[in-house]
């Protein structure tokens, strides 16, 4: 999973400021440090879904450092994040993913759609036929 830094400050209401500094697109405000930590995926995947728009790679998390505040992307999700990458590292278009998958395209845009639960299989064929192995580990 990807296990993205996020900076905790203290509004001067009280709030909770959220950030992330692999993606600064990814603001969110919590009454307290729980909810802002809650809902901080949601956050994330909003900051990732304008990465998908704009066609443009989305950052890799940064290691954190002990004791500093993270969120975990959900395996799914941060499967497609890889996938996205490296569609644009090959300069696949989503037609071009779609007929070497043998698929129609709305297929690929739910595949690539970071809030759709897409099965993990698809998003392990998809990066087969892209050359590519998606790998998992129990820790």
């Amino acid at each position: 999973m990807l296990t993205y830094l996020v900076t905790l400050e203290r509004d001067t209401n009280g709030s909770f400021l959220v950030g992330f500094p692999d993606l600064p697109e990814a603001n969110f405000v919590g009454d307290d440090e729980y909810e802002a930590l809650l809902n901080a995926v949601d956050a994330l995947e909003t900051a990732i879904e304008f990465y998908f728009d704009e066609r443009q790679p989305v950052p890799l998390p940064t290691k954190p450092k002990r004791g500093q505040h993270v969120v975990e992307l959900p395996v799914v999700e941060s499967a497609k994040v890889l996938l996205w990458n490296e569609m644009l590292a090959q300069n696949l278009r989503k037609s071009n993913l779609a007929r070497l998958l043998k698929v129609h395209i709305p297929m690929v845009d739910r595949l690539l759609d970071i809030r759709h639960s897409s099965k993990l299989e698809f998003v392990e064929e998809a990066a087969h036929t892209m050359g590519k192995k998606l790998s998992a580990t129990l820790v």
